[in-house]
């Protein structure tokens, strides 16, 4: 992209100016699509440069999601264990978390918004009340997962392990489905396992393959967890938590769960994006592998 040797790289990513000189070459890009020095493009050719920019764009909305689930999602997990098992908060640090949970679904749906936006044979991720509905989805689910995990952490320490093989199941199944995103396997591996990550948290169609049977388990599992979260706490150590925070953290819980997963039903059912064209869920092992690609490869949440 930058004409750059191997070396060159790799002492680009050590100095973390990797993704600056993504954006960079994102603005460099769109700079000469808004003033083009020569004529104007034809309607089939500007189509493919939207294409080219969007795409450009979902890499940069990818490394941001990926950012936030390796770094912002612990760090909002530890700030909880040690806010509500240690007494130790304010007002500041709550509107703190909170603006960490929006972040956090934010970062999710504007990935999909600009990965439907990057791929000609599906429809766009309409905004106003779809957006609104999948970010409440997303938003609702997460938050109450998160501090679920933050309860079993607080009741044991040694929950940490039940975490370390929920990871461990997400990175399997990313092996089990093959996934191809990476050049080597060496970093496919890395790959699968910053998947793992992810779906420790929410739900991601790794492989662009019908996932209702998939989606259904899973969130099975997610109801289970948020729900033996806080009864395990009450019935083992209720004296840990004041009755006041121990009832508010449970109402959210619950209530995120409930709305999370209503929302998910009504969008999927009401509002995805549908058409003449193969729907996300639904293109693994389609004919165009050119046009398909990055839909078969990439994370779809």
């Amino acid at each position: 992209m930058l004409g750059l040797s191997k070396g060159g790289f790799a002492g680009l990513h050590i100095f973390c100016m990797g993704v600056f000189t993504r954006y960079y070459h994102l603005l460099k890009e769109g700079y000469h699509e808004v003033w083009p020095s020569t004529s104007a493009y034809t309607v089939e050719e500007k189509r493919e440069v939207h294409l080219h920019l969007f795409g450009l764009a979902t890499d940069l909305s990818m490394l941001k999601l990926l950012e936030t689930f390796l770094e912002s999602v612990p760090q909002l997990l530890l700030q909880l264990y040690v806010m509500l098992g240690h007494d130790e908060s304010s007002i500041m640090q709550y509107v703190s978390m909170t603006f960490s949970f929006f972040n956090i679904a934010f970062a999710l749906v504007d990935y999909r918004r600009c990965l439907r936006r990057s791929l000609p044979q599906v429809r766009e991720m309409p905004s106003g009340l779809p957006t609104v509905v999948y970010l409440l989805y997303k938003l609702c689910t997460i938050s109450a997962h998160i501090l679920s995990y933050s309860l079993l952490l607080i009741l044991s320490t040694y929950s940490i392990i039940g975490l370390a093989v929920i990871w461990l199941l997400g990175t399997v199944w990313a092996h089990l489905l093959q996934t191809n995103f990476c050049s080597s396997r060496g970093l496919e591996w890395l790959y699968r396992a910053i998947v793992g990550v992810i779906l420790a948290f929410t739900f991601f169609n790794v492989k662009g393959h019908d996932t209702k049977a998939a989606m259904t388990l899973y969130y099975l599992l997610y109801s289970l967890i948020n729900f033996v979260g806080p009864i395990l706490l009450a019935l083992l150590k209720p004296e840990i938590l004041t009755a006041t925070v121990f009832l508010a953290v449970a109402v959210i819980i619950g209530g995120g769960t409930v709305l999370g997963l209503v929302c998910l039903v009504l969008y999927y059912t009401l509002l995805h994006p549908r058409g003449k064209w193969r729907e996300a869920d639904e293109v693994d092992g389609l004919e165009e592998p050119d046009t398909m690609l990055r839909m078969s490869r990439f994370l779809q949440p």
